[in-house]
């Protein structure tokens, strides 16, 4: 057996460099929208299409694209940004099964632990927008609205965005049925989410401070708000 008594004070400079590199290939990036989403979509895929559509709306209104680097909704998002000329940056994730950086990424980062990754997307972005994924995506997802639940983040500078109302509603309804329900969580943190689904690529994205004016000519769609 490995003897972490002796690996562990060395694995923490590993970490630091982390830190350090992300630090210091992102501090001028500008600001930043994350995307997150299922690496499984195909580009057959309604939502793959989609992403593509709002990867590149966000760069034609000056906005850097981030995502996790791999395939699915992370390249489509970064496909969008780099054929509208705007910058398309993945930060990839070490893992066992190796996971391909997509094509259309211009500026990659690679990181062996997640949280430091984790990190480097709620640093960087001004906000959230979240596709349809698994528990990579709802690990993402949820930690964001324990950020900004705990006042990490500013809650009224940090939208969490759900793209598509199919999907998400589900889970928002056993949010509020079984959790609320319960007390688990208060009516104030339901309203972490956006006000609305989006439905579009045309994201209801507004009140992300000095940049509210961007956000503006964005519009907002139609979908479901919280009582």
């Amino acid at each position: 057996m490995q003897d972490y008594t002796q690996t562990d004070p060395w694995r923490v400079f590993r970490i630091m460099a982390e830190f350090v590199d992300g630090f210091e290939e992102l501090s001028n990036l500008g600001p930043a929208v994350s995307v997150f989403g299922s690496s499984r979509t195909t580009p057959q895929d309604e939502y793959y299409n989609r992403a593509v559509k709002l990867g590149r709306l966000l760069a034609e209104n000056q906005f850097v694209v981030v995502t996790g680097g791999g395939p699915g909704i992370m390249e489509a998002a970064n496909k969008g940004a780099k054929e509208a000329g705007g910058a398309s940056v993945g930060l990839n994730i070490e893992l066992p099964e190796v996971q391909t950086p997509n094509q259309y990424v211009t500026k990659m980062l690679s990181f062996r632990y997640f949280f430091v990754r984790k990190l480097m997307f709620s640093k960087h972005s001004i906000a959230f927008v979240v596709f349809p994924g698994g528990f990579g995506t709802l690990d993402e997802m949820f930690e964001a609205l324990t950020l900004v639940q705990t006042n990490r983040i500013g809650k009224a500078s940090f939208p969490i965005c759900l793209f598509g109302s199919e999907y998400w509603n589900p889970l928002l309804d056993w949010l509020e049925k079984a959790v609320l329900s319960r007390g688990y969580v208060s009516a104030e943190d339901l309203q972490l989410f956006s006000a609305e689904l989006l439905e579009t690529h045309r994201p209801c994205l507004s009140g992300t401070g000095n940049m509210s004016k961007s956000w503006a000519k964005l519009p907002v769609t139609s979908g479901r708000r919280w009582p």
